[in-house]
């Protein structure tokens, strides 16, 4: 059987695609405001997180230089950089651009986008937002529940309550969190670790003492989370992927996430 070849730019459609975003996004380095915009769009790409787009307006070229350095991507085309100079401090080739993108994706033309690392800060109208964009696709649920949920750790009981509430998060396992007065807090070990979530803040971690073994860092809370995720605030969660989690009196399995 012949097959007809795809039209130019339609695999990049499918894998792209671009919306406007009417938030105010601001990106600081080095004590300065980089970019300033209400006029950003969202760049989705398969596989990929979703990246913010700059006006060229809106952005502080005076404190960028333009390098050597270049990238290719099939589906947006040849990609030119710029550092950042600002407070005494330089990012390298931070900030990309696609001055002259392939025909489905034209309207990069006009646009920047800044590596989230190398900024210091991120912030979406006045709230700061940490790691990557805010998906507006992605949903993060809290629910309150009765299920009967006991956690063992190296066949060690650590948790066991009636009143958990369960987080359900788009792509990700379902997390137990668990009150603090329903967990063997003996067991605890207080770490070093912290991670943060553009979703719910920023966690701070436990370990695990349990049959004479340290399982680190298998347990995280929110103390503080955003105001859009208060049903967290102070609960306890563990890694299914680390622990033995039993819900109504059925072991779960296991899952397999970037975690394991």
């Amino acid at each position: 059987m012949t097959q007809t070849a795809p039209a130019p730019g339609t695999e990049a459609t499918s894998r792209i695609r671009i919306e406007p975003n009417q938030r105010r996004v601001r990106v600081f380095f080095g004590g300065e405001p980089i970019a300033d915009s209400s006029r950003t769009i969202y760049l989705f790409e398969t596989g990929h997180l979703p990246v913010y787009y700059f006006p060229r307006e809106d952005v502080r070229f005076d404190l960028l230089e333009s390098t050597s350095h270049t990238t290719h991507c099939p589906y947006k085309g040849d990609a030119s950089y710029y550092s950042i100079a600002a407070g005494g401090r330089q990012a390298d080739n931070a900030v990309w651009a696609y001055r002259e993108p392939i025909g489905s994706v034209a309207e990069l033309a006009g646009y920047v986008a800044f590596y989230w690392n190398q900024a210091d800060a991120w912030y979406e109208e006045d709230d700061e937002v940490f790691k990557h964009p805010r998906d507006p696709y992605h949903r993060v649920d809290v629910l309150n529940s009765s299920r009967h949920v006991e956690v063992r750790v190296g066949g060690v009981l650590v948790a066991d309550t009636r009143r958990p509430r369960l987080l359900f998060e788009t792509s990700l396992p379902v997390r137990y969190y668990v009150p603090k007065l329903d967990v063997n807090l003996s067991l605890l070990e207080p770490s070093a670790t912290r991670t943060r979530c553009p979703y719910k803040g920023e966690a701070v971690y436990w370990s695990v003492r349990a049959d004479g073994e340290l399982h680190q860092d298998l347990v995280w809370g929110y103390p503080a989370p955003i105001p859009e995720a208060p049903k967290i605030e102070n609960l306890l969660a563990f890694f299914n992927e680390k622990a033995d989690i039993t819900v109504d009196g059925i072991p779960q399995k296991r899952p397999v996430t970037n975690w394991s």
